[in-house]
């Protein structure tokens, strides 16, 4: 059992869960909230630089800015803006249904999330995460 509130002792959880739980997958999709603990270079920190390379290779990591849970939430933001902002809706049914026709309609029109990350240039990008491993 770990406190949870330093970076290591996160990083060093993921890593338990990558070589024990999911030992057998290939790779792993991480979705992270921005607390400060959630950071690549906590792994960084946590191993040598080669251990935290070769787990982090297994990851499938939500950047802090733009990461799939703020995606999420703009969506659920969207939501309830758009489908349920000036009514109050007071029947389970009716609320699935609107929220079904909604997402449908959202979902037609939808054009996708551009990242636009790419592990060649993570450490460009990320260099004050983990500063002491650039030369």
């Amino acid at each position: 059992m770990r406190d949870y509130k330093k970076e290591s002792d996160r990083a060093q959880e993921v890593a338990n869960r990558l070589t024990h739980d999911y030992a057998e997958a290939e790779w792993v999709i991480l979705v992270c909230d921005n607390l400060n603990t959630h950071t690549l270079g906590a792994f960084y920190e946590a191993f040598p630089p080669e251990v935290a390379r070769k787990l982090l290779q297994r990851l499938r990591y939500t950047p802090k800015h733009g990461s799939w849970l703020n995606i999420a939430e703009n969506e659920l933001s969207a939501l309830t803006r758009q489908c349920m902002a000036v009514r109050r809706i007071d029947r389970l049914e009716a609320l699935c249904r609107e929220i079904q026709s909604w997402a449908s309609y959202h979902n037609a029109k939808q054009k996708g999330v551009d990242r636009q990350f790419k592990i060649d240039n993570d450490r460009v990008k990320l260099r004050s995460l983990y500063p002491k491993y650039l030369a």
